[in-house]
C-alpha cells in the first residue's frame, strides 16, 4: 500500500489493519535488470506457516481510495510469489518484475523502505510435491516461485529446468542453477514461447516421470503440459502442477 511510517493514520490503513497482515518496507534491492527485492518486515511474519511456491496477496492501493470504490477493489490487490521468508529475522522477501504499467506495476516502483504494507497469506497449492527428481519450466514471472521451491531441496534430489527470460541481466540467482536451461529472448514476446517449449523438448529427462512445476504464460504453460502428457506419457493430474501468472490482455495479471 506504501504508506510511509509505522503508525496507520487514515482510515484506509485501520480498515486494512484488521483485514490483513501488517509488515514494513526493511529493504528494497534491485536483484535483476527488471526486478526488485522488497523485503517485509513485522512480528507477526514470525509466525506466519509458509510453504515455498506460495504466495502473498498484496494490498496496492487505498481500500477507501475513489478509484478503489469505483472499481469494486478489482486492482487494490495483487499476487506475488514469496522469494524467501526467514522467521529468524521476521521477514519475508518478494521479487516483483517491474513491467506494463498497471497498479502493481506503479506500487512496485514506489514502495521505499520505512512504507507500511499489507497483505494476506502466504497461500496456495503451487508447492513442492514428493517426487524422484523435479522439473521447473516457465519465464520471468515464474523464477521467484522457483527459487523457493529449488532453494528447500534436499541437496540430493535431482532438480532439471528450462527457464526463458528476456536477456540474460533478467535472471535471478537461483539455487541450483547449473541444473537449468537458460534461454533469452532478445525482445521477443513470451507468450506462446515456441522456443521454451522446444527446449523442453529437447531436454535430457529420466525415464520415469518425476514431478514437474510450470509457470508463466497460459497458452506456454499448456502447450509444456501437452508435452509432459503426450510426448513423454506423464501422469497429468499426480505428476504436474501448473500456474498460469498471466496471459495478454488478463486484467489483473499485468
Amino acid at each position: 500500500m506504501g504508506t510511509s511510517g509505522t503508525t496507520p493514520d487514515t482510515l484506509g490503513d485501520r480498515l486494512a489493519g484488521r483485514l490483513f497482515v501488517r509488515s514494513a518496507v526493511t529493504e528494497v534491492e534491485q536483484i535483476a535488470a527488471r526486478m526488485r527485492r522488497i523485503r517485509l518486515s513485522g512480528p507477526r511474519l514470525a509466525s506466519l506457516s509458509f510453504t515455498p511456491g506460495q504466495h502473498l496477496r498484496v494490498l496496492v492501493s487505498d481500500l477507501l481510495s475513489l478509484q478503489a470504490l469505483r472499481e469494486g477493489f478489482r486492482d487494490a490487490l495483487r499476487t506475488y510469489s514469496v522469494w524467501h521468508h526467514d522467521p529468524a529475522t521476521m521477514s519475508i522477501d518478494l521479487c516483483v518484475l517491474d513491467h506494463g504499467d498497471g497498479p502493481g506495476a506503479r506500487w512496485s516502483r514506489q514502495v521505499a523502505v520505512g512504507d507500511d504494507v499489507y497483505f494476506k497469506g502466504p497461500e496456495g497449492k503451487f508447492v513442492l510435491r514428493p517426487a524422484a527428481y523435479h522439473l521447473f519450466v516457465g519465464e520471468e514471472t515464474a523464477q521467484v516461485a522457483f527459487g523457493g521451491m529449488l532453494r528447500s531441496l534436499d541437496p540430493d534430489t535431482p532438480a532439471h529446468g528450462v527457464i526463458e527470460v528476456d536477456d540474460e541481466a533478467d535472471r535471478l540467482p537461483l539455487p541450483h542453477a547449473e541444473q537449468v536451461t537458460w534461454l533469452s529472448r532478445h525482445g521477443a514476446g513470451a507468450e506462446r514461447s515456441t522456443p521454451l517449449v522446444q527446449a523442453l523438448r529437447s531436454l535430457q529427462l529420466p525415464d520415469e516421470p518425476g514431478h514437474a512445476y510450470i509457470a508463466g504464460e497460459a497458452k506456454t504453460c499448456a502447450a509444456a503440459r501437452r508435452h509432459l502428457v503426450q510426448d513423454r506419457g506423464w501422469p497429468a493430474r499426480s505428476t504436474i502442477s501448473v500456474k498460469a501468472f498471466w496471459t495478454p490482455g488478463k486484467r489483473g495479471l499485468e
